[in-house]
């Protein structure tokens, strides 16, 4: 008997992003705030008999075949659990991929948590997340359902409550590797950081006010990323001149976001944004954390 499902699955912004070192392993150890935002890609799976995977997806740009992060999570999700059926998954794309809003690891993590409960396979949150883990370091957290700090390489994650805070994104259409803006970072020219200090630091009294937090975001790829592409520091201006608290690119970029204290003035900015930067081919998107 064939098995359908549909699940929504979200992008992310960093609303801190500390870089603090490379480690041994040839990963970055990092400090980061993540909150999911209410900006989703569709994922529809079917389990039959049979095997096999298959991806498709609405934006022609992603891959389908086995370097595709849902594809993937299948295989791995398949292997571990010692299932032989035959997997089916279309990506109804909204997340701009390439983005810094972690579209990919978000289709990632829905693939496993949603063929774990369509297959009755009994993985637990700690099972699901080492098999994420092995996909990409933002994966884990995508299947807390919550804003999180992460430390490590982004494996290591602290629940923590945040406020539906109002956001407007803007993606100027262009790709930014994630290896390539760690591989281009200078930590040289940073400032040492201590993770004991951000993890006392950044409690949840802080992060929860927005007067607070507004003089705490930080991303350290900017370093790599803005120079490349120095249009986004004019985004960043825009926004802020918009009424944004504070803006700042997620990930590795290219997509900036701005942070806003109440729903009316993020609507009343992405009307006017919308406006100035769709017609440079720029995509525009008002979204709140989850």
């Amino acid at each position: 008997m064939n098995i359908r499902c549909e699940k929504r699955s979200p992008a992310k912004i960093n609303l801190i992003l500390k870089v603090l070192r490379k480690r041994s392993d040839g990963y970055h150890e990092i400090f980061s705030v993540m909150q999911a935002v209410s900006l989703f890609d569709l994922i529809s799976m079917e389990v039959a008999s049979g095997e096999g995977i298959t991806v498709r997806c609405s934006d022609p740009n992603v891959p389908s075949d086995s370097s595709n992060l849902a594809h993937r999570a299948a295989s791995i999700f398949l292997g571990r659990s010692g299932i032989k059926r035959r997997v089916d998954i279309v990506i109804d794309k909204k997340i701009p991929a390439g983005a810094g809003l972690g579209g990919g690891s978000s289709n990632a993590a829905t693939v496993l948590m949603g063929l774990n409960d369509m297959l009755d396979a009994g993985f637990g949150e700690k099972e699901l997340m080492e098999a994420g883990s092995a996909l990409g370091s933002d994966v884990p957290f995508f299947m807390l359902s919550c804003p999180a700090v992460a430390m490590g390489r982004g494996e290591i994650l602290r629940r923590i409550a945040l406020p539906r805070y109002q956001y407007v994104l803007i993606n100027p259409g262009f790709k930014v590797s994630t290896a390539w803006a760690y591989s281009n970072l200078d930590l040289t020219k940073k400032v040492e950081d201590n993770i004991l200090s951000y993890s006392g630091a950044y409690s949840e009294a802080v992060l929860g006010d927005i007067d607070k937090l507004k003089d705490c975001l930080a991303n350290d790829l900017e370093l790599a990323t803005l120079p490349e592409h120095p249009e986004l520091t004019a985004v960043k201006k825009a926004l802020v001149d918009s009424g944004a608290d504070g803006a700042l690119m997620s990930g590795s970029g290219p997509t900036v976001f701005g942070i806003y204290r109440d729903g009316a003035a993020a609507d009343a900015a992405f009307a006017e944004l919308k406006e100035r930067f769709a017609a440079k081919g720029y995509f525009i998107f008002r979204v709140e954390g989850l």
